[in-house]
C-alpha cells in the first residue's frame, strides 16, 4: 500500500515576547529543535514587543547565531494584537504558525496540526485542561460564548495560541484590531473570505516564569470596545457560505 506523503509546507513560525527574558531562548530552541524535524523550509520570528527587560537583548543573540531566527522589535509597546500584526507581515513562508513566547505550549504538537492542513484552510486547536487560574478560564469562557454569539463561528477556544494559517489570507484580508480582538478578527474575516477551520485539541500547560498581562483590566475593556465595532464592520461585510468545522 503507498504511504501517502506528510505535508511539510514552508513555515514561518513567530511568537510575540513582551517582558519574557526567562523564556524567550527556551522557547526559540524549542521551537527551532521541532521545525528542523518537520520542516525542510522554514524560519523563527521573535516579535519582541517593546519589552522592558533583556528580552530584545536575548532576541537580537539568538538571531546572530542562529540562522533561521530573525528578531523584530515594536517600539513603543503595540499590544499583543499588534504584536500578531508584526509576525503576520514579518513572515515570508507560504505557511504562517503563531504560539504565545511564554512557554506554555508544546511546539512538538505542531506534527498534530499537518494533517489538517490537507483539509483544512486553517486550524485553530483548543486548550485540553487549560493551566490559567480560574477567574481567567471564567472570562474566557464567557468572552467565547459571547464571541460565537455575535459571529456564530462555532470555535472551542478562539483565543488558543497555536494556530496555523496559510499565507495568503493575510494578501487577502485587512486586520484593524490592534487588543486581545485580534484572534476574532482574523477568523471571523477568514470564515467571511470563505476559509475553511479545523479544530484539534493541544496540551497547555503551566507558565514556570514571567507574568501574565492578558487579565489587565484595560486589556478587557479594550477588548470590549473593538468587540461591537468589529462586528459593525463584519456585518457590513458580503456574506460567504459558511464552511464546516472538524470536532
Amino acid at each position: 500500500m503507498k504511504t501517502e506523503a506528510p505535508f511539510k509546507p514552508a513555515v514561518s513560525v513567530f511568537f510575540p515576547c513582551y517582558n519574557e527574558e526567562e523564556n524567550v531562548e527556551q522557547t526559540t530552541l524549542a521551537a527551532i529543535k521541532t521545525c528542523k524535524r518537520l520542516f525542510d523550509e522554514y524560519e523563527v520570528i521573535i516579535v519582541n514587543d517593546g519589552s522592558r527587560d533583556r528580552t530584545g537583548e536575548i532576541a537580537d543573540r539568538l538571531a546572530e547565531e542562529i540562522p533561521q531566527v530573525r528578531a523584530v522589535h515594536n517600539t513603543p509597546n503595540r499590544g499583543y494584537g499588534g504584536a500578531l500584526r508584526r509576525g503576520f507581515e514579518e513572515a515570508r513562508m507560504s505557511y504562517i504558525f503563531y504560539t504565545d513566547g511564554d512557554g506554555q505550549f508544546d511546539f512538538e504538537e505542531m506534527e498534530q496540526l499537518l494533517p489538517l492542513m490537507k483539509k483544512y484552510d486553517i486550524v485553530s486547536p483548543y486548550r485540553m485542561n487549560r493551566q490559567d487560574p480560574l477567574h481567567r478560564r471564567i472570562n474566557a469562557a464567557c468572552w467565547g460564548k459571547l464571541v460565537d454569539f455575535l459571529f456564530g463561528l462555532d470555535l472551542r477556544d478562539i483565543d488558543c495560541a497555536f494556530k496555523m494559517f496559510p499565507r495568503s489570507l493575510f494578501e487577502e484580508i485587512e486586520i484593524c484590531s490592534n487588543g486581545a480582538l485580534i484572534d476574532t478578527e482574523v477568523l471571523a474575516r477568514a470564515r467571511m473570505a470563505g476559509y475553511s477551520i479545523g479544530q484539534i485539541g493541544v496540551h497547555h500547560y503551566p507558565r514556570t516564569a514571567g507574568e501574565q498581562t492578558g487579565a489587565n483590566p484595560r486589556v478587557i475593556l479594550r477588548a470590549f470596545q473593538e468587540l461591537f465595532s468589529l462586528r459593525s464592520k463584519i456585518k457590513t461585510s458580503a456574506p460567504s457560505v459558511a464552511q464546516p468545522v472538524s470536532q
